[in-house]
């Protein structure tokens, strides 16, 4: 099947269940980041949820509430994407896809990255919208520092096989509202 096929069928699902803000669960998502060494000292970078994606606000919060440096994507030119700082006092705009994102803030490079995604499968690659914005970041990423990504998704877009290209990043995790898969 072809990854605007399976896009096509999986966000179709997505929106028919349309499971609003679906939250994952802090405790068990805190369980798998007591695994990572030096916590405290590691930027998260997140995602605002649009489009009925897991919404990773609330994990967010959470970190921030223990004093981790959490971060938000901002669309640059190029189908590039950069990282702010952003704290929850922070103001958001809207970008061109009507995504809140953080009006100012310091530039960081996250060491742990929440990513959305349409579809996955069990040998971690994901599927996104198409136009390759997080291939581009965790490749940029991993040429400056080792990251950890984690792919956030319901049970239901698990995929058995997503078609990969060279451009295609394979995430470190998986975390569903059922399972991890690493």
């Amino acid at each position: 099947m072809l990854k605007s096929q399976i896009r096509k069928k999986i966000l179709k699902i997505r929106e028919k269940r349309n499971i609003k803000n679906y939250k994952i669960n802090f405790n068990n998502f805190n369980k798998l980041l007591l695994q990572i060494k030096n916590i405290k000292k590691k930027i998260i970078g997140g995602y605002y949820p649009v489009n009925h994606e897991i919404d990773d606000l609330n994990i967010l919060k959470e970190l921030e509430k223990k004093k981790i440096k959490i971060s938000l994507p901002c669309i640059e030119k190029n189908f590039k994407m950069s990282f702010l700082k952003y704290s929850f006092k922070d103001p958001l705009k809207l970008n061109k896809y009507g995504i809140p994102e953080p009006c100012t803030g310091k530039l960081v490079y996250p060491d742990i990255l929440l990513v959305p995604l349409v579809a996955f499968d069990k040998k971690l690659y994901r599927l996104g919208y198409g136009a390759g914005y997080y291939d581009r970041l965790i490749a940029s990423l991993k040429k400056r520092k080792k990251i950890i990504s984690i792919g956030l998704a319901f049970e239901y877009q698990e995929f058995f096989s997503i078609p990969i290209t060279k451009y295609d990043q394979k995430l470190d995790y998986i975390f569903t509202n059922k399972k991890i898969l690493k």
